[in-house]
Parts: C-alpha cells; structure tokens; sequence
C-alpha cells in the first residue's frame, strides 16, 4: 500500500512538473511578434493631416480613447478629452470588460515611435502585454506603412490629457490564455490605387473596422462563416437598451441591395455639421454604437469606395430587427 502511494505521488509530481513546464514554455512562447522597430516618424504637416483624417474619422481611434455623450444620438465625442482613453467596453454580454488607454502625450509620452507602431499593428503593448483584439490591431497590421505612420505623426500632435490610469481588464477565463495567442507580425501592404474602387473600397472598409461591428459571431467571438457583413451583432451602447448591426450586403430585401450610391453616401452626409440631437426618456434606449458624426467626415471618394467594395459581397438574407427583442 505504501508502495503505491509513492508510486501515486510520484506521478502527481510529475504530472505537476509536466502542467508547470508546459505553462512556462506558453508564457516564454506567447505572445509572439517581432520586437518595436527603433524609428522616428518624422511628423511632416502632410503626414499628421493624414493622421488627423484617419483617426478622427475612419480608424477610430478618437472616438474609442475619448469620452463619449451618451444621451445625444451616435453618442459624440465629448470636447476636450480626445485621445484621454478611459472610456469601458463591456457591460454584461461579452466576457470581459476592458478600458480604452491614454494615447494622448500624457499617456504615450514615454513610448518610442516603435513601440506605438508595434502596439497599433501586432497587439503587444511597451510593457509585452498582449492586447485584446477589440484593439484593432489584426485590421491596422494591413494598412499601409504610410498610413500607420501617419496616424502616430498625429497622435504626437494631441494635446496631452492627464488622467487617472485605466482600471485593469477583466477577462473571463480561457481568454487571458487566448488573447496571448493572437499577436502577430503585422502583413502592411501597399495602398491601391483609389481608381480601381473595388480594391481600395476593400482597404479603406479594412481601416474603418465595418466588419467587426457588421458581421455577426457565434459564442467563441468567431464570425460566422458565410455572414461577412450581414448584420445583427448584438450590442448594449454604454451598457443601456440594446442594438443590432445593419445588413451591409447587397440583398435586396434585408440588405443593401436597392441603395444607390448616392444613398450611401447621403447617409453619412446627413450628419455632416448636424447639430446635436439629444435623446430624451425611452429614446435614450434606443441609442446606437454606429459613430455616425465620426464617419460622416469620410470624404465622399472614400464612403463611395466602400460601396463599391460592398456590391461585390454574396448577397445575405438575414432580416434585422434593430432594436427589438433580446439577444
């Protein structure tokens, strides 16, 4: 009986050294991206105005590391705090809650250009953290060297907002492991030529993240094959009411299919200098993540673009109730 018991807890032993070594070598493995580039983006005026028109109205990167107004429809950007971060995503349905970063000089002052770069395009921080993807690194690793370049050239130029640190993530478990799995070397390629439509269509609609918020996923946060831009991601806008995503494709009776042109542009036109539009009572329930005061400031040669690219998706069924029902 003793025998065995040694027999038993050798095992255990074992088993523990086995578990153990396997974990370090994850940790020392993961996440696994090159090291920041030591660079210094000159910040030429034409470059941070590039930036400036990137982050502000296509990336994302205002509307998501400032604060927002949640009581005026497509919840604005509040004056005086882009960049400061702090604002928190996750308030029940997804399985984390995580807060957007200082980005402003106050809070990236001691980062290398590198090392931005490197954060913005692979999704490891200064401190080799991996990022969660909600930072959206897998989309800005496509962009061209130019553009990422162009966008830290304009976050320099930011005036620095001192704020309180972030509190810490929180990430349901396995997704600590997960998201250590995920970084990788960023795959920049040329920008095409804004004459062949389709194909910048294609770079610009990448930049500005539609398929994310479009194209619906099933429970392990996977999109749903088949259902590229086809609408219905469930979402809670500062944790009140709840929305749901728009079909994009070109399906005739629940897409995009009858729209022209210049009715998609339009519609991001129509928000252009329109003043505020506070919602009152039950309307603040049926607020949108869309941040259409953002976009709206997409040239019109860029929004025509994403049409285009848009026509060429399969055509999806799939019949949207916006805001009606639960998930």
């Amino acid at each position: 009986m003793k025998l065995l018991l040694k027999i038993l807890g050798a095992l255990v032993v074992l088993a523990a050294v086995v578990v153990g070594a396997g974990l370090a070598y994850f940790f020392l493995r993961y996440p696994n991206v090159p090291a920041a580039e030591t660079v210094t983006v000159p910040k030429t005026p034409e470059r941070v105005a590039r930036g400036k028109y990137l982050a502000e109205h296509v990336t994302g990167c205002v509307v998501c590391h400032a604060d927002r107004d949640w009581s005026v429809f497509s919840a604005p950007v509040v004056g005086g705090t882009a960049g400061k971060g702090g604002q928190r995503f996750g308030f029940g349905l997804e399985p984390f809650v995580l807060y957007a970063k200082n980005i402003t000089p106050a809070g990236l002052g001691e980062w290398t250009d590198g090392e931005v770069i490197r954060a913005m395009t692979t999704g490891v921080g200064r401190d080799g953290t991996a990022l969660f993807p909600l930072m959206p690194y897998p989309h800005f690793g496509k962009l061209a060297r130019e553009d990422v370049e162009a966008i830290v050239a304009f976050l320099r130029t930011l005036p620095a907002v001192a704020n309180p640190p972030e509190p810490a993530r929180s990430l349901n478990f396995p997704l600590p492991l997960i998201v250590r799995t995920i970084p990788t070397a960023a795959s920049h390629r040329p920008m095409p030529s804004p004459s062949d439509r389709v194909a910048y269509g294609e770079y610009v609609i990448n930049a500005a993240l539609c398929s994310d918020c479009h194209t619906p996923i099933d429970g392990q946060g996977a999109p749903l094959p088949g259902m590229d831009y086809a609408g219905g991601m469930v979402f809670t806008p500062n944790g009140s009411g709840l929305v749901r995503s728009a079909n994009l494709t070109p399906d005739a009776g629940t897409g995009i299919g009858t729209w022209t042109e210049q009715q998609f542009v339009d519609k991001f036109r129509a928000f252009r200098g329109a003043p505020a539009r506070r919602l009152e009572g039950a309307e603040r329930d049926q607020q949108t993540e869309m941040p259409w005061t953002d976009y709206a400031g997409m040239t019109d040669d860029d929004l025509a673009a994403i049409y285009a690219y848009l026509r060429t998706q399969k055509p999806v069924v799939n019949r949207v109730e916006k805001f009606a029902g639960t998930p």
